[in-house]
């Protein structure tokens, strides 16, 4: 790739900023200075500094956030803060998008990333990605819910979900804790869903997505980039 490619790619400035960074000699690669903005260079095998400051490009991030409640899943937004607002430069400058969304109440996992091809892999319908909540639930979750969920239920504009996995933790008579894992994304789903039989989610959390689970060290608002391992779980899930 072009050293001034590269440069701006990673938050140098424009291209015409990174040229004036290259003309006051202040960018080396593999201990030569560069000066020309066209001046090929192997981000993966070649050394490259910045006022003496050795600087990693990446192609692809992949981030993991403990989404807070009062952020939308969005890259803009005129009105609301967004999830985006919430990362440090040096990851914002990667344009990474949220994977799917949760609604801006809706706390927990939430998987960040400028890999259009893996995100897409993780949004297709057609991939059944199961994705795990847990819910406070206002009115008694019993076993005839989990039947009917694990049958499908229908919405209020018709449409009957797949299966889903209802798993009662604690069935009160003024509020349930549950879990439930789904292996689609509609709007406002695991809502609707308990709507249909009559309750409230009155608090969601979002644990896992695929074979991702939320770091449990991470406070709301909190992110990390994900592990190797957690990457090649992502890309060779079947």
């Amino acid at each position: 790739m072009r050293i001034d490619k590269i440069l701006a790619n990673i938050g140098y400035g424009s291209r015409k900023e990174v040229k004036k960074l290259l003309k006051n000699r202040v960018v080396t690669v593999n201990g030569e200075t560069v000066t020309d903005a066209k001046t090929h260079v192997d981000p993966k095998k070649d050394e490259m500094t910045v006022y003496g400051e050795k600087i990693e490009y990446k192609e692809y991030i992949y981030l993991m956030m403990n989404k807070p409640a009062g952020v939308i899943s969005a890259t803009e937004d005129v009105r609301e803060k967004t999830v985006i607002d919430l990362l440090g430069m040096e990851d914002a400058v990667y344009e990474p998008f949220p994977v799917g969304r949760l609604d801006k109440d809706t706390v927990g996992l939430l998987l960040l990333t400028n890999d259009g091809g893996l995100a897409h892999q993780l949004l297709s319908p057609k991939k059944h990605v199961p994705k795990t909540y847990y819910a406070l639930v206002d009115g008694t979750v019993t076993e005839e819910d989990k039947k009917a969920f694990a049958a499908g239920i229908m919405l209020d504009d018709g449409y009957v979900t797949k299966p889903a996995q209802l798993n009662i933790l604690r069935s009160g008579e003024i509020r349930s804790e549950i879990e439930l894992t789904i292996t689609e994304g509609k709007f406002h789903q695991v809502k609707r869903m308990f709507e249909a039989v009559g309750k409230k989610v009155v608090y969601l959390k979002r644990l896992s997505m695929g074979p991702i689970k939320l770091d449990g060290d991470l406070a709301e608002g909190e992110y990390r980039e994900l592990t190797d391992e957690e990457i090649d779980l992502l890309k060779n899930r079947q």
